[in-house]
């Protein structure tokens, strides 16, 4: 399919995913909703369809796909499952966790989704849209942030038509998202390895599995090499003005991301917004693409980031505004 006009649906019944099915199978592109963030999603076997995709988002050809599927059953037809990847499916499935396994024997995902990798990204997403559309189009979709390669990921549908709109063939228009932060990636090694924290935390994970998981090498999530998993480029996430972390802080010309109740004393932002002034992390989890959005929107000198405290949600929300203030040239 060649895109005109994007189409933008309402989530309201069998026929927005019925043309969400139809779109995909013809090669199309449809974005839609899952509990982490807006997915672009293409047919996972349609090597065409990918390309599409990339050329799309302008992402890395060297950066691997997470290919969603409806459940467990369907997970096993392309990817081969260890005991420790079967109970981390089965505690977290369907949900925000990802797993890196071996490609199955026959695997039908296109080697263009894993970027010529042995392994392939899977998940079961926990979003009753997206779970619809994997139900009627009745196989593997590809499905990283519907948003421009490097650009804020999206939480709503605005967000998608903002950096899409003629890009991609159908929007589906499920409202705001829930967890607000991408999912979790493990790679199901011979030891287990945190590859990107993301929506479930870590100790969740480890207690499932009665051990702690690795830490990737350093060297995987640099630009200049190939990452072992989605999500894993230094300067991914980034939005157009500068970021700075930890600020204690305002300087002159910038805007303010804060969290907490705690306010910055004798500061007068132009713009402030708080990803959850009672501290909560999974309500800053849930803000924190969209208020980056709002912010980068504003034209500011910079964007001054409040501390937020690393443990549970936090260390996957410090991992994005991490990558968030990596600077390309």
């Amino acid at each position: 399919m060649n895109p005109g006009p994007t189409t933008l649906l309402p989530a309201a019944g069998e026929a927005t995913t019925d043309a969400a099915a139809r779109c995909l199978r013809e090669g199309g592109l449809v974005a839609f909703p899952t509990e982490t963030v807006y997915g672009l999603g293409a047919d996972a076997g349609n090597a065409t369809a990918i390309a599409r995709l990339y050329q799309a988002k302008g992402r890395p050809s060297f950066n691997p796909l997470i290919a969603h599927v409806g459940d467990l059953a369907a997970a096993r037809r392309i990817a081969d499952f260890n005991t420790e990847a079967i109970l981390l499916a089965e505690a977290f499935w369907p949900g925000p966790l990802t797993l890196v396994l071996p490609k199955a024997s026959g695997c039908a995902v296109a080697d263009l989704a894993t970027a010529g990798l042995d392994t392939i990204a899977v998940r079961v997403p926990a979003h009753p849209i997206a779970r619809e559309i994997l139900r009627v189009f009745g196989g593997p979709v590809v499905a990283p942030s519907a948003n421009v390669s490097g650009h804020v990921s999206p939480t709503t549908a605005e967000h998608v038509r903002s950096d899409l709109a003629g890009r991609i063939d159908l929007i589906v228009d499920g409202g705001a998202v829930e967890v607000g932060v991408e999912s979790t990636i493990v790679g199901c090694f011979e030891v287990p390895m945190l590859l990107r924290p993301g929506g479930v935390p870590r100790l969740d994970i480890e207690r499932v599995l009665g051990r702690a998981l690795l830490q990737p090498p350093p060297d995987t999530a640099v630009d200049s090499g190939q990452p072992l998993a989605p999500g894993m480029l230094a300067s991914h996430y980034a939005p157009r003005t500068r970021v700075r972390l930890d600020a204690d802080r305002l300087e002159s010309g910038e805007v303010l991301l804060a969290f907490g109740p705690d306010r910055m004393p004798g500061t007068h932002a132009s713009a402030t917004m708080n990803l959850s002034e009672r501290g909560d992390l999974a309500e800053a989890a849930a803000n924190l693409f969209g208020y980056l959005r709002a912010l980068d929107a504003r034209g500011a000198r910079a964007i001054a980031v409040m501390p937020v405290p690393d443990h549970g949600l936090g260390e996957a929300i410090n991992d994005r505004l991490r990558r968030a203030a990596v600077r390309q040239d």
